[in-house]
């Protein structure tokens, strides 16, 4: 019997995450908001560590290496489904949010495909940091406002949103390209 790689436990934990950030939407604002958004940033970090200890301690697995994105996609996608549901991401804002979740979709359905012919397409550093950018985003939407506070949370996670979709359109764009090599 094989062991659970320290990455892949960090992987399960922000899997398991997922239903406890969409559940808290259900519940009172705004403490519910700041828990929802505290576990969803705590999501957010065991992406980062799992990619972290997977190349440090040299404990990547091909399981890993399709589990973790699939661990993000249902992350985010949740996320901005509750947003969406919930009324946070409406009118033109709803177009980032489309375009994150179809690119989200393709580069899955690339990846798969890939994998079949033993390609991988390695994630970029824009690729990165745009991930880093959709989670901030994704964050200050979910604890909406603070009150008194000069900064409107909900505007800087709308516009990092935005942000999030040219930059998802670009990487997207990088991946299909590479990827159209080898169909």
């Amino acid at each position: 019997m094989r062991r659970t790689t320290l990455p892949n436990l960090l992987t399960f934990v922000r899997i398991a995450l997922v239903p406890v950030v969409v559940a808290l939407f259900y519940f009172d604002r705004p403490i519910s908001n700041w828990i929802a958004a505290s576990i969803f940033m705590l999501a957010c970090i065991t992406d980062y560590l799992d990619g972290y200890f997977a190349r440090t301690l040299k404990q990547g697995t091909r399981f890993g290496t399709f589990l973790d994105p699939m661990a993000d996609k249902l992350l985010v996608a949740a996320t901005l489904l509750m947003l969406v549901g919930f009324g946070r991401i409406q009118g033109l804002s709803l177009i980032p949010a489309v375009i994150i979740l179809c690119r989200e979709i393709l580069v899955s359905g690339l990846r798969e495909f890939l994998a079949e012919t033993h390609v991988s397409v390695p994630v970029t550093q824009l690729a990165k940091w745009k991930t880093a950018l959709q989670m901030a985003a994704l964050s200050f939407l979910i604890i909406e406002d603070i009150p008194q506070s000069p900064v409107s949370l909900e505007l800087l996670g709308l516009l990092g949103l935005w942000i999030s979709a040219f930059l998802t359109l670009l990487t997207g764009f990088d991946y299909l390209r590479a990827g159209l090599k080898h169909m």
